[in-house]
C-alpha cells in the first residue's frame, strides 16, 4: 500500500438528491456534506468520491478501482437489492468493501432485505444515517493497512 492509501466510496443512484428525497428516511444532509464526513474520517487517504444513477457506470468504477483502490466503501442505493452485475464485478476485487447504506435496509420495506452486496462485503454499516459513512470509511481502511501488513510479511 502507497504511503497514502486511496480509498473509493462509490454512490448508487438518487443519492445526489440527499437532503431533498425523502428526508425523514435519508437525512437532511447533502452528498457534498456526506462527502465531506468521508474526507475528514479517512486522514490522510485520498479519497475518489462518486455518485452515479447509471448502474453500468458505477460497474465501471468498481472496476476501474482494481487497480487503483486500496479499499472501498460501497452505498449501491437500489441497485444493491437488484444488480447481479454489480455483484460480478465486485467478485473480481481482491480490496476490502464495505457495504454502507444511510437507513437500515432490514428495518424497511422487505424487497429491501436482500442486498447481492453483503455476499461479498467484509461488513456492513447501516442505520445511523451519513454518521454511516464514517463508521464504514474506518474499517475499510484498517483493513486494507491489515491486507498491506500481510503482503509485506510473505515478501
Amino acid at each position: 500500500m502507497p504511503d497514502s492509501p486511496v480509498l473509493y466510496v462509490l454512490n448508487g443512484p438518487n443519492l445526489n438528491l440527499l437532503g431533498v428525497r425523502e428526508p425523514e428516511i435519508y437525512g437532511r444532509e447533502t452528498l457534498a456534506d456526506v462527502q465531506a464526513r468521508c474526507e475528514r474520517a479517512a486522514g490522510d487517504a485520498t479519497v475518489v468520491f462518486r455518485q452515479t444513477n447509471h448502474e453500468g457506470e458505477l460497474i465501471d468504477w468498481v472496476q476501474e478501482a482494481r487497480g487503483k483502490a486500496d479499499a472501498l466503501v460501497l452505498n449501491p442505493a437500489g441497485y444493491g437489492h437488484t444488480s447481479v452485475a454489480l455483484l460480478d464485478a465486485l467478485k473480481a476485487l481482491s480490496i476490502p468493501v464495505v457495504e454502507c447504506h444511510l437507513s437500515n435496509p432490514a428495518a424497511r420495506e422487505r424487497f429491501r432485505h436482500r442486498s447481492y452486496v453483503s455476499a461479498i462485503a467484509a461488513g456492513v454499516v447501516s442505520g445511523f444515517g451519513p454518521v454511516s459513512y464514517e463508521l464504514a470509511v474506518q474499517p475499510a481502511l484498517g483493513l486494507a493497512q491489515e491486507r498491506s501488513r500481510s503482503a509485506d510479511r510473505s515478501v
